[in-house]
């Protein structure tokens, strides 16, 4: 009996050893953006309420922009008049029209070198003109863009699909450039970086699978991959940082504190 019971210790032991150890991890959003302006001003509308899911390129917040949205619109009126350069090329025409006039009758002795050399002078004058109406339009053109690049930086638009977290400020309120204003957070997926014995980590790599074993009351097991592992180990605690992504379709929060069990697997991809 004795060395029956040796013999299921070690059979047991073995069995034990090729478990994957559990480690303690906490979750955290894939993307966490906290947004601000770059420069000073008034909150004049705050466009979301914390909670909300918001998509890419979705106003948040908006300063008072009336000075700027009126500079904008006279800039903008400045570029579609094409009035200067209409006019320039209609001179233009008119002065070829007038030297080849003076040149003609000056083959017929009915007009002076003097003359022709004038003509020739308006006809450069006019070509003149011309181009400096083409580069003032092409400069309004540019002031343009400029008044635009000043309109956006008086909007906050999501960089990313997700939920607002947090809003720091209250319509009507000043704020200071690089203040905080909003936090945005996409929790699907959400990312874990566990701290991952190097023994089991040297056998992960990008696609790999890991179990996941969150807390209760909403006790559940989810299939996370492996986005990233670090080429660095920590010598303190013969760790590798491991970066592991799981669908979260049901929006549990993040933050929670999670069990992961590393598998010598891959994802197909």
């Amino acid at each position: 009996m004795d060395v029956l019971a040796a013999l299921a210790l070690v059979i047991a032991t073995i069995a034990q050893a090729k478990q994957p150890t559990p480690v303690r991890a906490i979750t955290k959003p894939s993307a966490d953006v906290v947004l601000a302006f770059v420069q000073p001003g008034c909150v004049a509308e705050i466009a979301c309420k914390e909670g909300d899911l918001v998509k890419p390129g979705q106003l948040l917040v908006r300063l008072d922009d009336s000075v700027e949205k009126a500079q904008y619109a006279q800039i903008l009126a400045q570029t579609e008049d094409t009035t200067q350069i209409k006019a320039s090329q209609a001179s233009l025409e008119q002065r070829k029209v007038d030297l080849q006039r003076i040149e003609a009758a000056a083959q017929r002795k009915a007009a002076t070198d003097l003359e022709v050399e004038h003509a020739r002078l308006d006809v450069r004058i006019a070509e003149l003109s011309l181009e400096l109406a083409q580069f003032e339009h092409r400069q309004a053109l540019l002031k343009l863009q400029e008044a635009q690049a000043r309109l956006d930086r008086m909007r906050l638009l999501s960089p990313i699909e997700g939920r607002i977290e947090e809003v720091f400020v209250e319509k009507g309120e000043a704020v200071n450039a690089l203040d905080k204003v909003i936090r945005v957070v996409d929790i699907d997926p959400l990312w874990i970086d566990a701290s991952v014995p190097v023994p089991e980590a040297v056998g992960l790599s990008a696609g790999s699978r890991v179990t996941v074993e969150f807390p209760d009351p909403q006790a559940m097991i989810a299939t996370g991959k492996v986005i990233f592992v670090a080429k660095v180990a920590d010598a303190a605690s013969l760790t590798m940082r491991v970066r592991i992504e799981v669908p979260n379709p049901t929006g549990r929060q993040a933050g929670e504190q999670v069990r992961v069990l590393c598998q010598q697997a891959r994802i197909d991809q």
